[in-house]
């Protein structure tokens, strides 16, 4: 019976893509010629990645059917016939995978993501990070004390959520585990300081990024992009909700409920600390057993990460050139020490390197499905439609909410930012809305997105530093999200009533 079963689960599999992609093509002939006109059609992707998702817990799947049913309503030939149209998909969707892959954000992601992860393998190699852990055991003696830790080494690092996530996962994962903390835990703590962090602080590369695009759309004057994001700090209501919040858990005032309490139960009735599956991802359990020297140093994790802050910050808040110079400043450092070879630290890195592949790809396919959404103006669509039933007062709450939607599908916040600040600016001043506020209500909608997200970088990258299963932290963290966007909600109304 077993064997029989094995063998129909490919069968059945097969056989499911196969109905889902007649039916697209099906489905696709109702379509317009023209995406621009697609309208309510452009939903489709995104409501089957959701359904999909959710019934199959698949991701990888998931993101890959759900772009090449975009790639199918957009691919239909002038010309009759199934060949040329099949022929023409297989174009489209190579065509948008190879614009994927050489965008310079995914390039980037590749770099500064890959070598992050040797950075990580070789301050472990080190005893950097054992060290670092030995020092808090002695001053951390309770759950709350080691989560409360996290929270703080997570504001520390505020210049980059990438790096804060990392960083902190690895740092603090060992800790939590010796207090018996599940990993969703650790994950929710980390993920939920990282974004909201970089998001309220002119010094970071969210600030950086968005500074741009407000002097792009020419609400910031040229070289006065800064000046002008920080007129929206005070309205970043998410992102101020949420990073308080953390603390409130923590200490019970705001009491654990949902599925992060039924996590905490298992493992303190003797379950694992990771959910099921997060050996998949977990870049610690992908690098096998680390042997440390003896007497390891914490100035062999803290230098580096010292020096990695403080180059990305004097090089224009860069983070691929503040990761290349720490891999050559980590080098020598090393080196000097005798703590590896040449060929070691080599081989250190590229270990690094490969526990990051997973976490890539789902970023990279979150990438392409965002691509396909840009294609059939699914963001645009929505935006446009829902601008038109509301007042000018009740447009910064309706853009939060709107927008909150739209990221939680697509899973990327820059680029939520880059296709919705085009068109959120101009109506703005069109309809004389109080202009930070409404900027606000778009970033705070990027940040509450990615944090509930299955597959958004957020979420991957929390998921691989502290050993968790990405869709086991979405679960655990959404009440908290939606807790924080209903209260975030609540401020953007009464804001957007005494200030509109």
């Amino acid at each position: 019976m077993m064997r029989r079963n094995l063998s129909r689960k490919p069968l059945y599999t097969a056989l499911t893509v196969g109905v889902i992609i007649v039916l697209a093509y099906s489905v696709s002939l109702l379509l317009p010629p023209d995406p621009v006109q697609f309208k309510c059609y452009s939903f489709i992707p995104a409501i089957f990645l959701v359904s999909y998702i959710f019934i199959t817990k698949r991701i990888v799947e998931g993101l890959t059917l759900a772009s090449l049913i975009g790639v199918i309503m957009v691919s239909r030939p002038d010309i009759a016939g199934g060949g040329a149209w099949i022929l023409n998909t297989f174009s489209i969707f190579n065509k948008f995978l190879l614009e994927t892959m050489q965008s310079e954000d995914t390039q980037w992601l590749i770099i500064v993501c890959g070598l992050m992860g040797g950075i990580i393998a070789l301050i472990e190699k080190s005893g950097g990070a054992a060290a670092f852990g030995k020092v808090l055991e002695k001053k951390v003696k309770s759950k709350e004390a080691s989560l409360m830790w996290a929270w703080l080494l997570g504001i520390v690092i505020f210049f980059d959520d990438y790096l804060n996530s990392l960083t902190v996962g690895s740092c603090m994962t060992n800790l939590t585990d010796k207090h018996k903390i599940p990993r969703e835990y650790l994950a929710y703590v980390t993920d939920t300081t990282a974004a909201p962090v970089c998001a309220l602080l002119p010094i970071s590369t969210w600030s950086i990024f968005v500074a741009k695009i407000l002097e792009v759309n020419q609400w910031a004057p040229a070289g006065e992009g800064i000046k002008y994001f920080v007129k929206t700090i005070p309205y970043n209501f998410y992102a101020w909700i949420a990073l308080f919040l953390v603390p409130l858990v923590i200490f019970g005032i705001v009491p654990l409920f949902g599925p992060m309490k039924k996590a905490v139960e298992r493992v303190n009735h003797g379950g694992p600390l990771a959910p099921p599956g997060s050996e998949k991802i977990d870049i610690h359990a992908l690098k096998g057993e680390v042997v440390i020297p003896e007497n390891p140093s914490i100035w062999n994790l803290l230098i580096p990460l010292f020096v990695l802050a403080i180059s990305t910050i004097l090089l224009d808040t860069d983070m691929q050139k503040g990761v290349l110079v720490t891999i050559g400043f980590t080098y020598v450092f090393y080196m000097v020490q005798g703590l590896l070879t040449a060929e070691e630290f080599v081989d250190c890195c590229i270990d690094g390197f490969k526990n990051m592949l997973l976490p890539l790809l789902l970023m990279v396919l979150a990438f392409l499905f965002a691509r396909v959404n840009a294609e059939i103006h699914f963001t645009e669509y929505l935006i446009k439609t829902v601008a038109q039933f509301v007042s000018p007062r009740m447009l910064p709450i309706t853009v939060f909410l709107t927008l909150s939607v739209t990221e939680f599908i697509t899973g990327t916040n820059w680029g939520m930012y880059i296709i919705a600040l085009p068109i959120v600016i101009p109506l703005s001043q069109m309809l004389g809305c109080n202009m930070p506020l409404c900027v606000a209500a778009v970033l705070s909608a990027g940040v509450f997105g990615s944090h509930i997200c299955f597959y958004s970088d957020a979420t991957v990258i929390t998921s691989a530093a502290t050993g968790c299963d990405n869709i086991q932290h979405s679960l655990t963290q959404l009440p908290y999200g939606l807790l924080g966007a209903g209260l975030s909600a609540i401020f953007f109304l009464g804001a957007s009533l005494l200030f509109g």
